[in-house]
């Protein structure tokens, strides 16, 4: 099946290596932390994403290592990047560390053998075309193929994806590419080949549209409520329409966590420097304030003020341990610094961390995982 090195071996580079092996590749994994590769290399790793540990338990082919020069191996011309992206404060994303380490790349390539680098992480729009005309002169070729996926449920949506999406360097990258997935995915998803900068586009735009129908929905169920109609039959009745569906729209918490934010906001700023605006992922991130102030209100309404109000979960959704821009967080917040008792009922690794963020806001149960 031939060799893949994949540089950024953390909570998602570490699932698609493994799935690699699993296909029948070898794998070379490149990270920063000695003992983090260590504890993969002894097979020893303790990581909170679900099958990860039983997978890599029974990994063959997969190697791990620090030395970033390892990738320049003979039989390796395919590189896979899943390093991280934060946000700005500004809202874009940084690409500091996809430079650090293409700069490495640049100073190592020592030979005329063409290289394929496929970037997995979530770029603004454009960087990748950039990164291209930088990495050329080494015999390097760009390519774009983010992963649709959600924490609490990486080794499984790797493997079953809606869509393969490759903004793809050439004609036969490309092919390399779906052939790749073909290998992988257990299940036969839709693959959409096109060119960096539109695939770069497409990935924020497909979270931009889920957190649309979820700020709809909530808005939807808000004004039910408010005027005493049925929130969840509303919601049914529109979704059974099979333009409309039912993912995402249930009336609940707002969006939250680690990419639906994010990427609402990078792809905005995107708009506006190219001289554009959409008004819809504008009213979209508005909707998701107004929703959270609702709820603030509802709960003031409905619980007198000596009653406990008691959260069963605040991570920004059940499955995870994140607590990354959580509504259900935020709500728990504005309750209690509005002087009410909220009491938290969560994983021992969530009240570890509420005791650390807000030492004495709130009452901490841990229960069982």
């Amino acid at each position: 099946m031939g060799k893949i090195a994949v540089i950024g071996i953390g909570k998602l580079g570490i699932c698609m290596a493994l799935h690699l092996e699993q296909a029948g590749y070898s794998v070379l994994g490149v990270d920063v932390d000695p003992q983090y590769i260590a504890q993969i290399n002894q097979r020893s790793l303790s990581s909170s994403e679900p099958e990860v540990e039983a997978q890599l338990q029974s990994a063959k082919r997969l190697r791990a290592t620090t030395h970033i020069q390892e990738v320049l191996q003979a039989d390796i011309d395919l590189l896979f990047l899943f390093v991280a992206t934060p946000s700005t404060p500004e809202g874009n994303y940084d690409h500091s560390q996809i430079e650090q380490v293409t700069d490495e790349l640049a100073q190592l390539q020592s030979n005329s053998r063409p290289r394929h680098l496929i970037v997995g992480c979530t770029t603004m729009p454009g960087y990748c075309d950039q990164l291209a005309k930088k990495m050329k002169p080494y015999n390097y070729t760009v390519s774009y193929n983010p992963e649709f996926i959600a924490q609490g449920r990486i080794m499984h949506d790797l493997v079953h994806p809606d869509q393969v999406l490759i903004g793809e360097a050439d004609t036969a990258v490309g092919e390399r590419l779906a052939q790749l997935y073909s290998h992988i995915c257990r299940n036969k998803p839709a693959i959409h080949r096109m060119d960096r900068l539109s695939a770069e586009i497409t990935k924020l735009a497909t979270n931009c549209f889920l957190t649309t129908k979820i700020s709809f929905a909530n808005s939807i169920g808000d004004l039910a409520i408010s005027v005493g109609a049925d929130p969840g039959k509303i919601l049914a009745a529109i979704g059974s329409d099979s333009r409309v569906g039912q993912k995402y729209l249930k009336h609940g918490f707002g969006f939250g966590g680690p990419c639906f934010p994010r990427d609402n906001r990078a792809l905005g700023i995107f708009a506006r420097n190219s001289g554009h605006q959409l008004l819809i992922g504008e009213a979209t991130d508005q909707v998701n304030q107004q929703h959270l102030a609702f709820q603030f209100q509802q709960h003031l309404e409905h619980f007198p003020p000596e009653q406990t109000i008691v959260f069963d979960s605040v991570s920004y959704k059940p499955d995870s341990t994140l607590l990354v821009e959580s509504q259900q967080l935020a709500l728990a917040v504005k309750l209690a610094k509005a002087g009410r008792r909220v009491k938290i009922r969560e994983r021992k690794a969530i009240t570890e961390q509420l005791d650390q963020q807000y030492p004495g806001l709130f009452e901490l149960e841990a229960r069982d995982e």
